[in-house]
């Protein structure tokens, strides 16, 4: 099979994100320091590095993806669910120390996504882009949650390291060959433009 290579883009800043607030599935567009991010992406990114732009359906995600491909004229977006967020249910919009005293990590919250279900999603993904984009180089614009996922499946629970958060404008590469995922490049911080 050919290879697949995927670049996991998270999202510019929130005002949530500033506020520490549980954001999950809510659609909170970005800030103007988020867009300023997202420029700041787009002018780092090489656009031959890749064929397609892909991102989840949240404003925040979508918004960012659109400077980026604008930019880079990386060509129309394909909205991927999959790319969700993980849903925090009603403690979306909780401050993130308070939702962790009130609640163990592994607590599913009424109308949240459990930690297992997030899993499951983020193998379905990964399948998802093997059986989708074969031979293509894909970047994927998500969130923090779900890459953390991602990267901790294809990584064997290696990254993120402990305290280790993925910035805004963070972009973590991942490989597809010989049947198995790796980590082609491992970056938690902001990208900036050179």
């Amino acid at each position: 099979m050919a290879e697949l290579l995927v670049g996991l883009l998270r999202h510019g800043e929130t005002d949530w994100n500033v506020a520490s607030l549980l954001q999950g599935t809510s659609d909170i567009p970005l800030n103007q320091t988020g867009i300023a991010q997202a420029v700041a992406a787009s002018k780092a990114i090489v656009a031959s590095d890749w064929d397609q732009i892909i991102s989840s359906p949240l404003s925040r995600a979508r918004d960012t993806a659109r400077i980026i491909s604008d930019a880079n004229a990386l060509g129309e977006i394909a909205i991927e669910p999959l790319l969700l967020e993980r849903a925090f249910g009603e403690a979306e919009g909780l401050n993130y120390h308070e939702w962790k005293k009130q609640h163990d990590a592994h607590q599913t919250v009424v109308g949240g996504e459990s930690l297992i279900d997030l899993e499951l999603r983020a193998n379905r993904l990964l399948q998802h882009l093997v059986e989708n984009y074969s031979g293509k180089r894909v970047l994927a614009v998500s969130h923090g949650a779900l890459i953390r996922k991602v990267v901790r499946i294809v990584s064997e629970r290696e990254l993120p390291r402990e305290g280790e958060r993925f910035a805004n404008t963070s972009l973590t590469k991942l490989a597809y060959r010989d049947s198995k995922w790796s980590i082609e490049h491992y970056n938690p911080a902001s990208l900036q433009a050179n």
